[in-house]
Protein backbone atom coordinates (compact mmCIF):
# COMPACT_ATOMS: atom_id res chain seq x y z
CA UNK A 1 0.00 0.00 0.00
CA UNK A 2 1.20 3.60 -1.08
CA UNK A 3 1.74 6.34 1.71
CA UNK A 4 -0.54 9.63 0.10
CA UNK A 5 1.38 12.43 1.55
CA UNK A 6 -1.07 15.72 -0.18
CA UNK A 7 1.70 18.48 1.10
CA UNK A 8 5.65 19.10 1.12
CA UNK A 9 4.91 22.01 4.06
CA UNK A 10 4.81 20.56 7.81
CA UNK A 11 6.03 17.27 7.54
CA UNK A 12 7.65 14.71 10.08
CA UNK A 13 11.14 13.59 10.36
CA UNK A 14 9.30 9.71 9.27
CA UNK A 15 7.44 11.51 6.26
CA UNK A 16 11.24 12.93 5.03
CA UNK A 17 14.07 11.08 3.96
CA UNK A 18 13.19 9.34 0.77
CA UNK A 19 14.85 8.99 -2.97
CA UNK A 20 12.17 10.53 -5.59
CA UNK A 21 11.12 10.63 -8.81
CA UNK A 22 9.88 13.76 -9.70
CA UNK A 23 7.70 14.85 -12.53
CA UNK A 24 3.80 14.55 -13.87
CA UNK A 25 3.59 10.90 -14.26
CA UNK A 26 0.03 11.07 -15.84
CA UNK A 27 -0.64 7.61 -16.80
CA UNK A 28 2.68 6.34 -14.88
CA UNK A 29 3.66 4.59 -18.27
CA UNK A 30 6.94 2.76 -19.36
CA UNK A 31 9.02 5.86 -19.95
CA UNK A 32 7.82 6.68 -16.33
CA UNK A 33 8.64 3.80 -15.32
CA UNK A 34 11.91 3.88 -16.17
CA UNK A 35 12.60 7.31 -14.30
CA UNK A 36 10.93 5.22 -10.93
CA UNK A 37 13.72 2.77 -11.41
CA UNK A 38 16.26 5.21 -11.65
CA UNK A 39 14.62 6.29 -7.92
CA UNK A 40 14.26 2.63 -6.92
CA UNK A 41 18.13 2.12 -7.87
CA UNK A 42 19.20 5.20 -5.61
CA UNK A 43 16.89 4.25 -2.50
CA UNK A 44 18.07 0.84 -2.32
CA UNK A 45 21.73 1.87 -3.01
CA UNK A 46 20.97 4.56 0.21
CA UNK A 47 18.95 2.41 2.57
CA UNK A 48 15.98 5.10 1.70
CA UNK A 49 11.94 5.02 1.01
CA UNK A 50 11.53 5.00 -2.49
CA UNK A 51 8.59 8.06 -3.10
CA UNK A 52 7.18 9.48 -6.49
CA UNK A 53 6.83 13.44 -6.08
CA UNK A 54 3.31 14.27 -8.17
CA UNK A 55 0.78 17.31 -8.48
CA UNK A 56 -2.56 17.78 -8.31
CA UNK A 57 -4.39 19.17 -9.88
CA UNK A 58 -2.11 18.31 -12.70
CA UNK A 59 -0.64 21.96 -13.69
CA UNK A 60 -2.39 22.33 -16.91
CA UNK A 61 -5.31 22.76 -14.96
CA UNK A 62 -3.99 25.87 -13.54
CA UNK A 63 -2.14 27.35 -16.39
CA UNK A 64 -4.91 26.21 -18.95
CA UNK A 65 -8.60 26.13 -17.02
CA UNK A 66 -10.38 26.06 -20.42
CA UNK A 67 -8.57 23.37 -21.94
CA UNK A 68 -10.07 20.09 -22.87
CA UNK A 69 -10.08 17.43 -19.91
CA UNK A 70 -6.86 15.28 -20.70
CA UNK A 71 -5.85 13.09 -17.70
CA UNK A 72 -5.06 9.72 -17.39
CA UNK A 73 -5.20 8.64 -14.49
CA UNK A 74 -7.28 9.83 -11.22
CA UNK A 75 -4.79 10.16 -7.81
CA UNK A 76 -5.77 6.71 -6.64
CA UNK A 77 -5.47 5.09 -9.40
CA UNK A 78 -1.76 6.42 -9.74
CA UNK A 79 -0.90 5.47 -5.89
CA UNK A 80 -2.31 1.80 -7.31
CA UNK A 81 0.01 1.90 -10.26
CA UNK A 82 2.98 2.67 -8.53
CA UNK A 83 2.48 -0.14 -5.40
CA UNK A 84 3.70 -2.41 -8.10
CA UNK A 85 7.09 -0.95 -8.66
CA UNK A 86 8.29 -0.67 -5.41
CA UNK A 87 6.86 2.78 -4.18
CA UNK A 88 6.79 3.51 -0.80
CA UNK A 89 5.51 6.82 -0.72
CA UNK A 90 3.33 9.11 -3.15
CA UNK A 91 3.88 13.15 -2.45
CA UNK A 92 0.67 14.60 -3.95
CA UNK A 93 1.77 18.28 -3.83
CA UNK A 94 -1.33 20.90 -4.26
CA UNK A 95 -0.33 22.71 -7.35
CA UNK A 96 -1.59 26.31 -6.33
CA UNK A 97 -0.72 29.77 -7.41
CA UNK A 98 2.35 29.57 -4.68
CA UNK A 99 3.82 26.24 -6.29
CA UNK A 100 3.56 27.99 -9.86
CA UNK A 101 5.07 31.21 -8.41
CA UNK A 102 7.97 29.72 -7.18
CA UNK A 103 11.75 29.67 -9.43
CA UNK A 104 13.33 27.33 -9.73
CA UNK A 105 16.05 27.54 -7.13
CA UNK A 106 12.99 27.76 -4.84
CA UNK A 107 11.57 24.74 -5.73
CA UNK A 108 14.76 23.04 -5.65
CA UNK A 109 15.27 24.45 -2.08
CA UNK A 110 12.19 25.20 -0.39
CA UNK A 111 10.28 21.86 -1.62
CA UNK A 112 12.32 19.26 -2.78
CA UNK A 113 15.27 20.31 0.06
CA UNK A 114 13.70 21.58 3.05
CA UNK A 115 9.97 20.51 2.78
CA UNK A 116 10.49 17.07 2.04
CA UNK A 117 13.80 16.43 2.50
CA UNK A 118 15.33 14.18 -0.48
CA UNK A 119 18.08 12.75 -0.64
CA UNK A 120 18.16 11.50 -4.50
CA UNK A 121 15.79 12.96 -7.06
CA UNK A 122 15.39 11.18 -10.45
CA UNK A 123 14.10 13.01 -13.44
CA UNK A 124 13.40 12.21 -17.29
CA UNK A 125 15.19 13.98 -20.33
CA UNK A 126 12.43 16.30 -20.73
CA UNK A 127 12.03 17.22 -16.55
CA UNK A 128 11.26 21.66 -16.28
CA UNK A 129 10.49 22.91 -13.23
CA UNK A 130 9.92 26.25 -11.54
CA UNK A 131 7.74 29.62 -12.92
CA UNK A 132 8.37 29.83 -16.46
CA UNK A 133 9.80 26.11 -16.79
CA UNK A 134 13.20 27.68 -16.06
CA UNK A 135 14.69 24.65 -14.35
CA UNK A 136 16.37 21.89 -16.32
CA UNK A 137 17.67 18.41 -15.34
CA UNK A 138 21.30 20.08 -15.36
CA UNK A 139 20.16 23.06 -13.06
CA UNK A 140 18.82 20.55 -10.94
CA UNK A 141 22.34 18.31 -10.91
CA UNK A 142 23.76 21.97 -9.57
CA UNK A 143 21.21 22.68 -7.03
CA UNK A 144 21.78 19.32 -6.05
CA UNK A 145 25.45 19.65 -5.50
CA UNK A 146 24.51 22.38 -3.41
CA UNK A 147 21.57 21.21 -1.77
CA UNK A 148 22.90 17.80 -0.29
CA UNK A 149 20.66 15.67 -3.08
CA UNK A 150 21.85 13.60 -5.20
CA UNK A 151 20.69 13.90 -9.58
CA UNK A 152 19.85 10.68 -11.75
CA UNK A 153 18.47 11.62 -15.07
CA UNK A 154 16.82 9.08 -17.19
CA UNK A 155 17.50 9.37 -21.56
CA UNK A 156 13.99 9.29 -23.44
CA UNK A 157 13.17 5.85 -23.66
CA UNK A 158 11.25 4.64 -26.45
CA UNK A 159 10.10 0.78 -27.38
CA UNK A 160 12.93 -1.57 -29.43
CA UNK A 161 9.71 -1.38 -32.13
CA UNK A 162 10.41 2.62 -32.39
CA UNK A 163 7.32 3.31 -30.29
CA UNK A 164 7.33 6.19 -28.59
CA UNK A 165 6.95 6.31 -24.39
CA UNK A 166 4.65 9.17 -23.61
CA UNK A 167 1.81 10.82 -22.39
CA UNK A 168 1.20 12.65 -25.61
CA UNK A 169 1.51 8.85 -27.26
CA UNK A 170 -1.06 7.74 -25.25
CA UNK A 171 -3.41 10.13 -25.57
CA UNK A 172 -2.86 10.11 -29.67
CA UNK A 173 -3.84 6.28 -29.30
CA UNK A 174 -6.58 6.87 -27.33
CA UNK A 175 -7.83 9.31 -29.32
CA UNK A 176 -7.54 6.77 -32.55
CA UNK A 177 -9.35 4.02 -30.32
CA UNK A 178 -6.18 2.07 -30.72
CA UNK A 179 -6.03 0.74 -27.26
CA UNK A 180 -3.76 -2.38 -28.30
CA UNK A 181 -1.31 0.66 -28.53
CA UNK A 182 -1.79 2.66 -25.71
CA UNK A 183 -1.95 -0.70 -23.44
CA UNK A 184 1.33 -1.67 -24.88
CA UNK A 185 2.90 2.16 -23.83
CA UNK A 186 1.12 2.68 -20.73
CA UNK A 187 2.12 -1.48 -19.88
CA UNK A 188 -1.78 -1.98 -19.14
CA UNK A 189 -5.23 -1.31 -20.81
CA UNK A 190 -6.64 2.46 -19.95
CA UNK A 191 -9.04 2.59 -17.79
CA UNK A 192 -11.61 4.76 -16.78
CA UNK A 193 -12.73 4.53 -12.62
CA UNK A 194 -15.81 6.47 -11.17
CA UNK A 195 -18.99 6.56 -9.15
CA UNK A 196 -22.07 4.69 -10.50
CA UNK A 197 -24.71 7.56 -11.79
CA UNK A 198 -28.00 7.20 -11.96
CA UNK A 199 -29.18 7.57 -16.43
CA UNK A 200 -32.32 7.52 -18.03
CA UNK A 201 -32.58 3.88 -16.90
CA UNK A 202 -33.63 3.37 -21.32
CA UNK A 203 -31.25 0.18 -20.64
CA UNK A 204 -33.35 -1.36 -18.81
CA UNK A 205 -36.80 -1.25 -21.01
CA UNK A 206 -34.53 -2.82 -23.59
CA UNK A 207 -32.82 -5.61 -21.23
CA UNK A 208 -29.53 -3.88 -21.25
CA UNK A 209 -29.05 -2.25 -17.92
CA UNK A 210 -25.65 -0.33 -17.91
CA UNK A 211 -23.83 1.27 -14.86
CA UNK A 212 -23.29 4.95 -15.75
CA UNK A 213 -19.77 6.84 -15.19
CA UNK A 214 -19.33 10.53 -15.58
CA UNK A 215 -15.77 11.00 -17.98
CA UNK A 216 -14.63 13.89 -15.28
CA UNK A 217 -11.37 14.82 -15.87
CA UNK A 218 -10.24 12.08 -18.29
CA UNK A 219 -9.60 12.56 -21.40
CA UNK A 220 -11.88 11.90 -24.31
CA UNK A 221 -11.16 8.35 -26.05
CA UNK A 222 -12.60 7.74 -29.72
CA UNK A 223 -16.48 7.80 -29.08
CA UNK A 224 -18.07 4.56 -29.39
CA UNK A 225 -18.42 0.75 -28.09
CA UNK A 226 -15.61 -0.94 -26.58
CA UNK A 227 -14.78 -4.77 -24.81
CA UNK A 228 -14.53 -4.12 -21.53
CA UNK A 229 -13.43 -5.05 -17.88
CA UNK A 230 -14.79 -4.00 -14.91
CA UNK A 231 -13.01 -4.58 -11.26
CA UNK A 232 -15.68 -4.32 -8.95
CA UNK A 233 -15.34 -3.13 -5.20
CA UNK A 234 -14.60 -6.32 -4.15
CA UNK A 235 -12.33 -7.18 -6.56
CA UNK A 236 -14.32 -9.55 -8.92
CA UNK A 237 -13.68 -8.57 -12.26
CA UNK A 238 -16.56 -9.02 -14.78
CA UNK A 239 -16.62 -8.98 -19.17
CA UNK A 240 -18.19 -6.06 -20.83
CA UNK A 241 -19.25 -3.92 -23.42
CA UNK A 242 -19.61 -0.40 -22.66
CA UNK A 243 -20.54 2.94 -25.04
CA UNK A 244 -18.13 6.20 -24.40
CA UNK A 245 -19.43 9.29 -26.11
CA UNK A 246 -22.88 11.01 -26.21
CA UNK A 247 -25.50 9.10 -27.53
CA UNK A 248 -26.54 10.80 -30.60
CA UNK A 249 -29.56 9.18 -30.53
CA UNK A 250 -30.38 10.38 -27.66
CA UNK A 251 -28.67 14.14 -27.95
CA UNK A 252 -26.73 13.70 -24.51
CA UNK A 253 -24.79 16.40 -24.00
CA UNK A 254 -22.45 15.16 -21.24
CA UNK A 255 -20.28 12.21 -22.53
CA UNK A 256 -20.74 9.41 -20.29
CA UNK A 257 -18.62 5.78 -19.74
CA UNK A 258 -21.99 3.12 -19.92
CA UNK A 259 -21.41 0.13 -19.07
CA UNK A 260 -23.14 -2.94 -19.92
CA UNK A 261 -21.94 -6.11 -17.21
CA UNK A 262 -22.59 -9.25 -19.18
CA UNK A 263 -23.78 -11.82 -17.01
CA UNK A 264 -24.36 -9.51 -13.98
CA UNK A 265 -27.63 -8.23 -12.00
CA UNK A 266 -26.50 -6.49 -9.30
CA UNK A 267 -27.21 -2.75 -8.38
CA UNK A 268 -24.11 -1.04 -8.48
CA UNK A 269 -25.30 3.14 -8.22
CA UNK A 270 -22.51 4.61 -5.70
CA UNK A 271 -20.44 1.96 -5.93
CA UNK A 272 -16.92 2.92 -7.47
CA UNK A 273 -16.10 0.99 -10.55
CA UNK A 274 -12.89 0.72 -12.35
CA UNK A 275 -13.43 -0.25 -15.84
CA UNK A 276 -10.45 -1.14 -18.82
CA UNK A 277 -11.00 -0.56 -22.44
CA UNK A 278 -9.61 -3.26 -24.04
CA UNK A 279 -11.01 -2.85 -27.57
CA UNK A 280 -12.54 -0.75 -29.87
CA UNK A 281 -15.39 -2.34 -31.63
CA UNK A 282 -16.91 0.47 -33.31
CA UNK A 283 -17.79 4.25 -33.94
CA UNK A 284 -21.18 6.27 -32.78
CA UNK A 285 -23.82 5.43 -34.51
CA UNK A 286 -27.87 7.23 -34.74
CA UNK A 287 -30.56 4.47 -34.96
CA UNK A 288 -34.16 4.59 -36.15
CA UNK A 289 -35.76 2.87 -33.21
CA UNK A 290 -34.78 1.24 -29.75
CA UNK A 291 -35.56 -1.98 -31.54
CA UNK A 292 -32.97 -1.30 -34.24
CA UNK A 293 -30.51 0.09 -31.48
CA UNK A 294 -31.22 -3.59 -28.93
CA UNK A 295 -30.42 -5.93 -32.83
CA UNK A 296 -27.17 -3.24 -32.43
CA UNK A 297 -26.40 -3.74 -29.16
CA UNK A 298 -26.65 -7.71 -29.05
CA UNK A 299 -24.55 -7.82 -31.92
CA UNK A 300 -21.68 -5.74 -30.13
CA UNK A 301 -21.68 -7.84 -26.87
CA UNK A 302 -21.18 -10.98 -29.12
CA UNK A 303 -18.38 -8.98 -30.47
CA UNK A 304 -17.01 -8.23 -27.38
CA UNK A 305 -17.32 -11.64 -25.51
CA UNK A 306 -15.17 -13.16 -28.65
CA UNK A 307 -12.74 -10.38 -28.20
CA UNK A 308 -12.47 -11.70 -24.19
CA UNK A 309 -12.51 -14.91 -24.29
Amino acid sequence: MVEVIRDWRGLTDAQKGAAVAVGAFDGVHRGHQAVIASARGAAERLGVPLAVVSFDPHPRRLFQPEAAPFRLMTPDQMARALAPLGVDRLYLLPFDREMAGMTDEEFARRVLSEGLGIVHAAVGFDFTFGKGRSGSPALLQAYGETLGFGVSVTDRIDDASGLKLSSSAVREALKAGDMDRAAAILGRPFAIQGEVIHGDKRGRTIGTPTANIAMGEYMRPAYGVYATRTRLPDGRVVKGVANLGVRPMFEVEEPLLEVWLLDFDESLYGEVLETELIAFLRGEMKFDGLDALKVQIDADAEAARAVLA
